[in-house]
């Protein structure tokens, strides 16, 4: 009888506080967008002589991300990754597109692997594009990176969500040497632009 009280008292203290299951539900509430396979990945970079562009032009498979509310409720944390076949990239040269594997150690890491971690704020999302930053690890050949993205994200024309994200790094933020031809006569330079394009639809 005595713990039956204890109990009837802590649950009479937790609904005089607000805390009730409809605040535990809050909290835990969820949204997931579903990452469709017409999503597209674009690294663009420059030689001594000309610039290049590289593209995955779709996914070609489906993965999920999950957003929820931060514990400081001050950003949205997210979890859900995509994997990207480096086999799949495309630079308009066929000799190009081997040199890019071949740097990128397709063989031995065929994936390139974008986790994404936080978002600095949830937007409603509408037809106008707006800004919003986030948090990633990229990872090439086998070596994982943190990155700060900037994003663009609108509503498209058939209700889905359309979520562009932009990074300047470098073939040696992952230990990688910028690949040359002609016996080095041709040099790629360090820097790339990585970006990718999400077609999203919302799952809840």
């Amino acid at each position: 009888m005595h713990y039956k009280n204890i109990l009837c008292l802590v649950l009479v203290l937790f609904s005089g506080t607000g805390f009730s299951t409809n605040y535990i539900d809050k909290k835990l509430s969820l949204k997931k967008w579903v990452v469709n396979e017409n999503s597209s990945l674009s690294v663009n970079g420059s030689t001594n002589i000309n610039k290049f562009s590289c593209v995955i032009p779709a996914y070609g498979r489906i993965d999920t991300i999950t957003l929820h509310k931060s514990d400081d409720e001050k950003g949205i944390v997210l979890s859900g990754s995509i994997a990207l076949s480096v086999s799949s990239f495309d630079c308009h040269n066929s000799g190009m597109t081997r040199q890019l594997q071949k740097t990128l150690n397709e063989k031995q890491f065929p994936l390139l692997h974008i986790r994404f971690l936080s978002l600095n704020r949830l937007p409603a999302i509408t037809a106008k594009p707006q800004s919003i930053t986030g948090a990633v690890d990229i990872e090439i050949a086998g070596v994982s990176k943190h990155f700060e993205i900037n994003y663009q994200i609108s509503q498209d024309g058939e209700n889905g969500i359309d979520l562009l994200g932009s990074r300047q790094l470098n073939f040696s933020d992952f230990n990688l040497i910028p690949p040359t031809k002609l016996g080095g006569m041709i040099k790629t330079r360090d820097q790339l632009m990585v970006a990718f394009h999400l077609k999203i639809k919302a799952a809840g």
